[in-house]
């Protein structure tokens, strides 16, 4: 899909949208006291979590079909111009530390590159040659899942990702704000969270951001749970960079054993820190070299390697 090049065209298409819908009865926002404008936000934001709960048979039968993938060895990327690239790219960047994930396994691609994160790059969003660019340098395969993300739904770039990993055999997911959207028609998997008109005239940034990110936030969370990467409601598979990291991966490893300190740090020296192992040492009472091999054999899911321990 390439840009409208009618300025009428444009402007007529943008005022068929929902999140661009103007609002008369906030015309006089600017003049209304700061603690009402507050209030007025808090009681927008409030009416999104509704709108995501109206998506969730969609947002889980796409979740299954991407963990499915995964498992395969798949990649999950995300695509957007503006702030949903953004917050793809910030849901991608946050996966490492949170699953122990490859950085290149769950990848985030904003229309632009990487200065598109903190600087507008002009026309970006049109381009949908240069989302098909980026998508061919990551070697996309049949195993891997493209999620175009775009409040409008018809942002060239999130729609030609779509497409272009659609003919590639590629899983596709479309995440958009409004109803009956090209970037939904396009995917195998339409989500379509129609939150309203923004406060501010067209600035998605608000409800529709607010949107995107708990969408985003189901889609790797409930993806990684799928994949054996916690532990009921623990994160098993933290990757402790860092000293607040490493004291819960301690607490972590304490939650699921109910280990004295002293077993706790015998098990993370075995396992060389890793939190699963260390859990599997201590529960199966097993060596470290053995938890590593009962891991794999489940594929890393924690139950499973208990399991197997227990009949072994």
């Amino acid at each position: 899909m390439t840009s409208t090049s009618n300025p009428r065209d444009l402007r007529a298409a943008l005022e068929a949208l929902t999140t661009e819908a103007f609002r008369p009865e906030l015309a006089d926002i600017d003049q209304r006291p700061t603690l009402d404008i507050a209030r007025l936000m808090n009681d927008e934001d409030t009416t999104v979590p509704a709108a995501v709960a109206r998506r969730l048979p969609a947002i889980a039968a796409a979740i299954d079909a991407v963990a499915e993938r995964m498992a395969r060895g798949g990649r999950l990327v995300y695509a957007g111009a503006g702030t949903a690239g953004r917050l793809g790219v910030l849901d991608a960047s946050e996966c490492p530390p949170t699953f122990n994930t490859g950085p290149e396994q769950v990848v985030g691609l904003i229309a632009g590159g990487p200065p598109a994160m903190v600087t507008s790059v002009e026309g970006a969003e049109d381009s949908g040659e240069m989302a098909r660019a980026d998508l061919d340098a990551l070697g996309l395969t049949a195993s891997d899942t493209v999620v175009g993300v775009s409040a409008s739904g018809r942002t060239p770039y999130a729609l030609a990702a779509v497409e272009h990993a659609r003919r590639q055999g590629a899983l596709t997911i479309g995440l958009a704000c409004n109803a009956d959207s090209a970037l939904a028609a396009a995917a195998d998997h339409g989500i379509e969270v129609v939150v309203g008109p923004e406060l501010l005239t067209g600035s998605t940034r608000l409800k529709a951001g607010t949107a995107q990110k708990l969408v985003l936030n189901m889609l790797s969370t409930i993806t990684m749970i799928r994949l054996g990467k916690t532990y009921g409601n623990l994160m098993v598979d933290v990757r402790a960079s860092n000293e607040k990291l490493r004291a819960r991966s301690r607490r972590i490893v304490a939650l699921a054993t109910g280990a004295t300190d002293e077993e706790i740090e015998r098990a993370l020296a075995a396992t060389d820190g890793e939190v699963k192992n260390a859990i599997l040492t201590i529960l199966a009472n097993v060596d470290g070299p053995t938890a590593a091999r009962l891991l794999t054999q489940s594929d890393g899911h924690l139950r499973t390697a208990l399991a197997t321990a227990a009949t072994g």
